[in-house]
């Protein structure tokens, strides 16, 4: 159809016949709903966090709501020597082993970041204070691994005092057998905290990708059998889940904004302790959580995941954590000062003979040690500050 033309003095117009206008509305509509439906496709298939991990572990959804449970620290009856030649029988597995992701670290104030940092700085030095820097930094990723992993609790203090309430089966054994009460070496704590502060500020440990168990090389816990041998690093061995709750996308857990700190879950844990039945009764754990829950109202206490029953816990005391901090203090390359002796095993000065001298050929006592309090003679008592 010949196109209609508008005529003035100084300007012309062709205007499009009908039926090319009538096309082109045609095509922008139809452009138009394709662009709708493709965008409402793509908002109805967009998968969940969940189904993202799905896919990333090869776990179902219903499986990933369903973490694996936390088995206690439970060591087999064997002597040190034949558990370094048992550990050193199991090789490191093959294949990819990924780094772990810097940690997200979001603390609602100020405070919640120093009680996170007091508590993993505690882990730190508690579990590796006479290991080297590797040592303690890969013992610092394991804690953070476990706060994103769903198995755990969200925060830093909470991992650390995990199962505390009782009096064996903590996770880490510092938080239940007295060794808090033992002041820490000042050099040795500052040690610690610096590799605290750095992995909460995102430095990452990658030997040890996402490894959330480990272990000393003179033991050998129940629960090693069933996990992967990720690395060794120093005197520990650390392992990550078998399958899917050992790889990233089991990870994805953003860590809680708060943390009740280190004050709190002791006090909480010492009572709960107080409340439990003596040696030979019936454990009651909902009356140690009643007792827990009532010394810190404010506090929701829990369950820890890895119940066992007392019989099982008590079966077996293989070595008491003064003999194992002796025993890898003996196969340390540096000397190791009779304050951190002191702090980490409970060796008075008196008692510890120097690096590289027998036991009839001790030095005389310090008269003094910066930052270590003096036990009572008589063993009872509070220790008492030292004044240097």
């Amino acid at each position: 159809m010949p196109s209609a033309e508008l005529t003035f003095p100084a300007l012309r117009w062709s205007l499009p016949a009908p039926r090319a206008t009538l096309s082109g509305l045609v095509l922008a509509l139809a452009a138009a709903l394709y662009l709708v439906a493709g965008l409402s496709l793509a908002f109805l298939d967009r998968p969940t966090a969940e189904e993202i991990a799905a896919r990333e572990t090869g776990l179902t959804p219903s499986e990933l709501k369903a973490p694996p449970k936390v088995e206690p620290l439970i060591f087999k009856p064997v002597a040190p020597t034949d558990a370094l030649s048992i550990n050193a029988s199991v090789p490191v597995a093959g294949g990819p082993n990924p780094s772990a992701v810097p940690f997200p670290a979001t603390f609602g104030t100020a405070g919640d970041r120093a009680r996170a940092v007091e508590c993993l700085t505690a882990a730190v030095y508690y579990e590796a204070a006479i290991e080297p820097l590797e040592g303690q930094r890969a013992v610092a990723q394991v804690v953070l691994n476990r706060v994103r992993h769903p198995a755990y609790p969200r925060s830093v203090c909470g991992v650390v005092f995990q199962g505390s309430e009782r009096r064996t089966g903590c996770q880490f054994s510092f938080t239940c057998d007295g060794s808090l009460r033992r002041t820490p070496s000042a050099a040795g704590w500052a040690r610690a905290r610096r590799v605290a502060e750095e992995a909460l500020s995102g430095k990452v440990y990658a030997p040890v990708g996402w490894a959330t168990h480990y272990h000393t090389n003179w033991v050998v816990p129940y629960w090693s059998s069933s996990l992967v041998k990720a690395a060794n690093v120093g005197t520990h061995i650390f392992y990550r889940w078998t399958g899917g709750w050992g790889r990233p996308g089991a990870f994805r857990r953003s860590p809680a904004s708060t943390d009740p700190g280190m004050a709190a879950l002791r006090a909480a844990a010492d009572a709960a302790r107080a409340a439990l039945p003596l040696e030979g009764q019936s454990v009651d754990d909902a009356a140690a959580l009643a007792a827990a829950q009532a010394a810190d109202p404010d506090r929701v206490v829990t369950a820890s995941v890895d119940s066992f029953q007392r019989a099982v816990l008590r079966r077996y005391e293989p070595m008491s954590r003064e003999t194992a901090t002796a025993k890898a203090i003996e196969r340390t390359a540096e000397p190791v000062s009779a304050s951190t002796r002191w702090a980490l095993g409970g060796e008075r000065a008196s008692e510890a003979a120097p690096f590289g001298r027998k036991a009839e050929e001790k030095a005389a006592p310090p008269k003094c040690l910066e930052g270590v309090r003096r036990a009572p003679a008589d063993g009872q008592g509070p220790a008492e500050k030292q004044a240097c």
